[in-house]
């Protein structure tokens, strides 16, 4: 370590404390190895407790020229909030927010003001007993996920009337073109002028609701149950980089540092239906799709789509994930991600320890339990290729079995109870999680994952991928699931050994633009995906100076975007 990083590491602890200042690759792993993929060296990881503290540490990392990249509970899909690769030109500090879970409930519950470690599963849990609900209730939540990440790559979400999260209210810091930190502060809350001050009542919680305005912009995607509607268009309803989209902390990825955000809360449904419904034919779901969508009832809540192979690898290598969030609940999975974390990284020391040792733990403890899934689950799976889950409120219940009757057949669809409505939505959200088990139970044969969202145009009636048949030489498994109504799909690919992994990828991108496709579509660019130049140009409009998390959507890593000063 060098005399100037040496100095930032003692100036890092004497802001947040010697024990929240970690250094060394063992005890920064976790926080330089992502969910998914992704990983690279640090100089340190500092995990502030307070908004004035983390604003100190970044002052710090500013001052010494460090890059900072910031993270909260490091679940992403596409190495975005982690170190990609050892070319950078700049040390890099990881502040971890994870200290900050802290939520406060504007308007009696209407809006929810989130600090940069808040989950989704302490918000949700925040509005329960309001009989409301965040943006998303299920999915990144079982996973511990931050609100913060979410509107950063403004992530989209299981719930078809709500879209993409979205807000124009927050609290931000930007370097500027000539280097000098400041913070902007479009909280809509009258807080001071000075940055310590600022973050100080907001730490304290030394302010009134009387300070905050209720006109100072939008919290979320209001146009979206509109636009998901239009199933004549050729666009998306939604992807990452629509530039409708894209402002201040929403979308920035990184490329600003957040203190809070302002987000609209909705009401929650406690009587709503869910039918699981089946074909081996594509176009029925394809028309069952449209008749939602131009259907006067309300939109569904939910409309997931699994297909028989990511049903089956989900059984097998998602199960015990079904089962800790059934039986434990959302609220203690961070601490078992820290727990599984802590675990591989003593595994690694030990010479004859598989670095996968926790995977291989779980995945033994999940096979001796018995059969999760519901039987009729069961019945589907070995009828039908193709699987939906439609989650509909009660009034607009007897309109859906209606219509499934009339698209389906009677013997096509299947009435949920609340038990099976349960597994069958748990068993849809392990599906992610399921290809990256498999390949750490599988390093050998399974180098890397080629995991794409897509968004398809609205007007897709063919909406079921046909590869060429030289596809079947390249991969062993191909896994589709994804957020029907929305277009959304998430298509993994695991290659055959000896494919070049990034060539198999591009092939995949090159069909799916021939189709009109944007990707990524709600996972955001990470370190996987490169950014169309508009978006690498919002990205630079955020950070001139490249400081904060640089190479993100494959672009620059260098100071200045690699241009002179």
């Amino acid at each position: 370590m060098r005399p100037g990083e040496r100095a930032l590491v003692s100036a890092l602890s004497a802001i947040v404390g010697r024990k929240h200042v970690l250094t060394g690759p063992a005890r920064t792993r976790r926080f330089r190895h992502g969910y998914r993929t992704g990983e690279g060296p640090c100089l340190a990881v500092a995990r502030p407790g307070t908004l004035l503290e983390q604003w100190r540490v970044v002052q710090a990392c500013v001052a010494a020229d460090c890059i900072v990249l910031m993270q909260a509970a490091n679940t992403g899909l596409t190495g975005g909030s982690t170190p990609d690769g050892d070319d950078y030109d700049r040390p890099i500090v990881i502040v971890s927010t994870l200290r900050m879970n802290r939520v406060r409930l504007l308007g009696g519950g209407r809006q929810a003001l989130c600090f940069p470690g808040a989950t989704l599963d302490l918000l949700e849990r925040t509005l329960k007993p309001l009989g409301r609900e965040p943006h998303s209730v299920i999915g990144s939540s079982c996973l511990g996920a931050s609100v913060m990440g979410g509107v950063a790559n403004n992530s989209g979400g299981a719930l078809v009337r709500r879209g993409p999260v979205y807000t124009e209210l927050s609290l931000f810091a930007r370097v500027d073109r000539d280097g000098r930190l400041a913070l902007v502060n479009k909280l809509g809350i009258a807080l001071g002028a000075d940055p310590e001050t600022i973050l100080d009542r907001l730490d304290r919680d030394a302010w009134s609701e009387d300070a905050v305005s209720w006109e100072g912009g939008r919290a979320h995607d209001a146009d979206y149950a509109t636009r998901v509607r239009d199933t004549h268009a050729s666009e998306p309803a939604r992807f990452n980089a629509d530039p409708g989209r894209l402002q201040d902390a929403s979308g920035s990825a990184g490329k600003l540092i957040l203190f809070a955000v302002r987000l609209d809360t909705f009401p929650a449904e406690p009587d709503a239906v869910c039918f699981y419904a089946g074909t081996d034919l594509p176009e029925r779901f394809a028309t069952l799709r449209r008749r939602i969508l131009e259907a006067p009832q309300t939109l569904p809540i939910a409309c997931e789509y699994i297909h028989r192979d990511a049903f089956d690898l989900a059984d097998r290598y998602g199960k015990d994930t079904v089962l800790l969030i059934s039986r434990l609940g959302t609220a203690r999975l961070p601490g078992l991600f820290a727990l599984k974390a802590r675990v591989d990284r003593i595994a690694e020391r030990v010479p004859f320890l598989p670095d996968t040792l926790s995977d291989r733990v779980m995945q033994r403890i999940g096979a001796l339990f018995p059969d999760h899934l519901p039987a009729r689950m069961r019945q589907f799976r070995d009828r039908f290729a193709h699987h939906l889950l439609i989650k509909v409120s009660a009034a607009d219940a007897e309109a859906m079995c209606g219509l499934l009757t009339e698209i389906l057949g009677a013997e096509g669809f299947f009435r949920c109870s609340a038990s099976e409505a349960s597994r069958a939505f748990l068993h849809r959200f392990a599906t992610a999680g399921a290809a990256v088990r498999y390949r750490a139970l599988h390093p050998r044969s399974v180098p890397d994952i080629v995991a794409i969202d897509v968004a398809l145009p609205r007007n897709a009636q063919d909406w079921f991928e046909r590869l060429p048949a030289d596809f079947d030489a390249l991969t062993t498994h191909r896994l589709y699931y994804g957020h029907f109504l929305c277009h959304v799909l998430h298509q993994d690919y695991i290659p055959r050994p000896g494919v070049d992994p990034h060539a198999l990828e591009q092939r995949i991108l090159d069909t799916l633009t021939a189709r009109g496709a944007h990707a990524p579509a709600e996972h955001n660019v990470g370190h996987l995906y490169q950014a169309p130049p508009s978006l690498a140009g919002h990205y630079r409009e955020l950070d001139p100076c490249n400081c904060f998390n640089p190479g993100i959507g494959r672009t620059s890593k260098l100071r200045c975007w690699g241009e002179a000063a």
